[in-house]
């Protein structure tokens, strides 16, 4: 019986014993900080480095906090430019505790950390996008564009009346200045801001497509009629090769004809040279033959030289 209830005490002061070096000892792990509490109030310095660590038992409770780079990303915004442009601005940031002890009194955990970011960010954020130009908001320099030809005469008149002068990149800066300025006091480091998407709002939205359509369809016109140019320069040409070719052509064909008539009419003579007589009776014949074919009726003398021939034959 003895030896049973000793065997109880053992168990409890082991179980107990336990119990005081779980509440005792704690571990910080490589990618978290802590803080020691005492009924609710921090006491001593944030433990930053990794590894076991003690504490007074069942009075003093540690808090742990995230020690890498976390991620913010904010809700769209709709904000106006100071030219009168609304648009919706998204931007995302990078942060870290860097002071977990400042953090605790001031944010006292996560949820409320990423609320407070939500204000000021996206305060600051309205306030720089709101005093600047919407072009300055969405380039970043003034390097040129790369146009078309048709387009570059407008794209220079509108790049000498809008100079960009701060540009997205250099207001970006600002509002990370201007954020590390203000979250130091929750113990919060800013590590980067930027804007991820800058779009328009839905009623200028489709006044921009409206302008853009015109605008390609000016150009698709300027093309049309470009094409219609060089398509009429190209039949003229055509045509005008064209009347050359066959005027060289005629030319050709009136000197081969012409060489033509000249060779028959040297081969006529040479052979009417050589028997006159013999030739004026055949072209005589020729003529009978043309102008007597058929029911033809011819009144002549019966003294007409034309039926010489024929009287010779009777």
């Amino acid at each position: 019986m003895k030896k049973n209830t000793m065997s109880y005490i053992i168990a409890a002061v082991v179980v107990l014993a336990l119990v005081v070096l779980t509440s005792t000892v704690y571990i910080v792990d490589e990618t978290q900080q802590a803080i020691i509490t005492q009924f609710g109030d921090p006491v001593g310095d944030p433990v930053t480095s990794a590894g076991l660590h003690i504490k007074i038992p069942f009075i003093q409770k540690a808090t742990f906090f995230e020690k890498r780079i976390m991620q913010w990303d904010g809700d769209a915004n709709q904000i106006p430019t100071s030219d009168k442009k609304y648009i919706w601005v998204n931007t995302f940031a990078r942060w870290r505790i860097s002071d977990p002890l400042k953090f605790y009194q001031s944010v006292n955990n996560l949820r409320n950390a990423l609320g407070r970011l939500d204000d000021i960010i996206d305060g600051v954020t309205r306030d720089f996008v709101s005093e600047n130009l919407l072009i300055e908001v969405v380039r970043n320099s003034n390097r040129e564009m790369a146009v078309s030809a048709e387009e570059e005469d407008e794209i220079l008149i509108v790049a000498d009346s809008l100079k960009i002068e701060k540009g997205r990149r250099e207001i970006t800066r600002a509002i990370l200045a201007k954020v590390q300025e203000t979250v130091p006091q929750y113990g919060i480091v800013i590590e980067d801001i930027r804007i991820k998407q800058v779009n328009y709002v839905d009623e200028v939205r489709v006044k921009v497509f409206d302008r853009m359509i015109s605008e390609r369809k000016r150009i698709a016109q300027l093309y049309r009629s470009q094409g219609q140019g060089r398509r009429a320069e190209i039949e003229g040409q055509r045509q005008k090769e064209l009347q050359r070719i066959s005027s060289e052509a005629y030319r050709g064909a009136q000197e081969i004809k012409g060489k033509a008539d000249a060779e028959a009419t040297e081969i006529y003579a040479s052979a009417y040279n050589k028997d006159p007589e013999f030739y004026s009776f055949l072209k005589t014949l020729e003529s009978y033959q043309t102008t007597l074919e058929g029911v033809n009726t011819l009144i002549l003398s019966t003294d007409s030289p034309y039926l010489k021939y024929l009287k010779e034959i009777r």
